[in-house]
C-alpha cells in the first residue's frame, strides 16, 4: 500500500469514529478543507461515496460501513504492534485514549494527573469525557471507565472504587417551601431535577429500596440533563431535587449545609466505578502503568 493510500484510510476511519470532520481534523492535525480532499480523493479512487455528509450529521455510507468494519480492526492490530515494540525497547511512550464517565474524571483522574505525568512525562493521555456509553472498540479507545453495571460485553474489568451511594438531595430553602418528601411516591408533588439517559434518550426512571420494597419513580420538574454538574446546581439554587451519585459532586454540598439529604432510607447504591479494556493476549504495559496510577500503586 503506497503511502497517500493509507494516509486517506486512516482519514476516512478518524471521521467515521469521531462522526465528525472538525474533530477528525484536530485529532489528524489536519484543516476540515485539507481532510474534506482527502476524503473526496479516497471515493473517486474507490469509486463510490462512504461518507453521507449534511449539515447537522457525518455517517458512513453502506459501502462505508463495510470498508470501515474491515480496516478498523487492522488499525488497530497496528497501534497494539507499534505499542508492543515500544515495551521490548524499554520505552514508555506513546497516546493512550480513555474514554470515561464524568464522575470519574473528576474524582479519579483528574487528581493523579500530574503524578502520573511525573512518572512517564512521554505518554499523552487523550482523554474523552462521555456519559453516552460509547463504544470503546469503535471509538479506537484503549479503555473506558463506567459504572459496574454498564459495562460492554466480552471485556476484562477493573474495578476502581467500592458501590457508588445514590442520594436524593435539595436546599434547605426548597425543603422549607416545599416540604420534606417521606416516600418516593411524595416526589410527585414536588419538582425534581431530570436524568437523560443519552444511551437512548429516555428520562431516567428513579429507582428506590428498602427492606424488601423497591419501586421506580416518573419524576416531572423544570430541569432535564445528562451532566451531573448541572443537575447538582440546580439542586443547590432551589429548583428541586436531585437524584445523584453521593461522590459525584454531592457530598461537599452536604457538608456546608448548602443541600439537604431526603428519602435516606429510600437510597440505593450502584456497583463502583470500574475500567475496562478489550479482551485480549496482550495488555500494553501503558494501559497497566496508568490502570496502577488509578489504583495508587507504585509507578516505576
Amino acid at each position: 500500500m503506497r503511502g497517500f493510500e493509507f494516509a486517506e484510510l486512516k482519514a476516512f476511519a478518524a471521521v467515521v469514529e469521531r462522526k465528525s470532520f472538525a474533530r477528525a481534523a484536530e485529532h489528524l492535525g489536519l484543516s476540515p478543507s485539507a481532510l474534506s480532499q482527502t476524503i473526496r480523493q479516497l471515493e473517486g479512487r474507490i469509486g463510490t461515496r462512504l461518507i453521507n455528509r449534511t449539515t447537522r450529521s457525518v455517517a458512513p455510507s453502506a459501502s462505508g460501513e463495510q470498508l470501515y468494519g474491515r480496516i478498523a480492526p487492522l488499525f488497530r492490530e497496528m497501534a497494539a504492534a507499534v505499542a508492543e515494540a515500544s515495551e521490548a525497547a524499554g520505552q514508555t511512550t506513546g497516546t493512550l485514549r480513555i474514554n470515561t464517565l464524568g464522575i470519574a474524571a473528576r474524582t479519579i483522574i483528574a487528581p493523579r494527573l500530574s503524578r502520573f505525568h511525573q512518572a512517564y512525562p512521554d505518554v499523552v493521555l487523550d482523554i474523552v469525557v462521555d456519559d453516552a456509553l460509547a463504544d470503546i472498540v469503535v471509538g479506537r479507545f484503549d479503555a473506558g471507565i463506567r459504572v459496574g453495571g454498564r459495562l460492554e460485553k466480552d471485556m476484562i474489568a477493573v474495578r476502581l472504587t467500592p458501590d457508588l451511594n445514590m442520594v436524593a438531595v435539595a436546599s434547605p430553602d426548597y425543603l422549607a417551601a416545599r416540604g420534606i418528601p417521606k416516600t418516593p411516591a411524595d416526589l410527585h408533588s414536588h419538582a425534581c431535577i431530570n436524568w437523560r439517559l443519552q444511551l437512548d434518550g429516555r428520562q431516567y426512571r428513579w429507582e428506590f429500596e428498602n427492606g424488601n420494597q423497591r419501586v421506580e419513580v416518573a419524576v416531572d420538574g423544570p430541569v432535564v440533563t445528562n451532566h451531573a454538574d448541572i443537575g447538582v446546581a440546580a439542586a443547590v439554587n432551589g429548583l428541586g431535587i436531585a437524584y445523584h451519585f453521593e461522590r459525584d459532586g454531592v457530598n461537599e454540598f452536604l457538608a456546608q449545609g448548602r443541600l439537604t439529604q431526603v428519602l435516606a432510607d429510600w437510597s440505593i447504591s450502584r456497583p463502583g466505578l470500574f475500567l475496562y479494556y478489550p479482551n485480549r493476549k496482550h495488555r500494553p504495559a501503558l494501559l497497566g502503568a496508568f490502570i496502577d496510577c488509578l489504583l495508587d500503586k507504585d509507578l516505576a
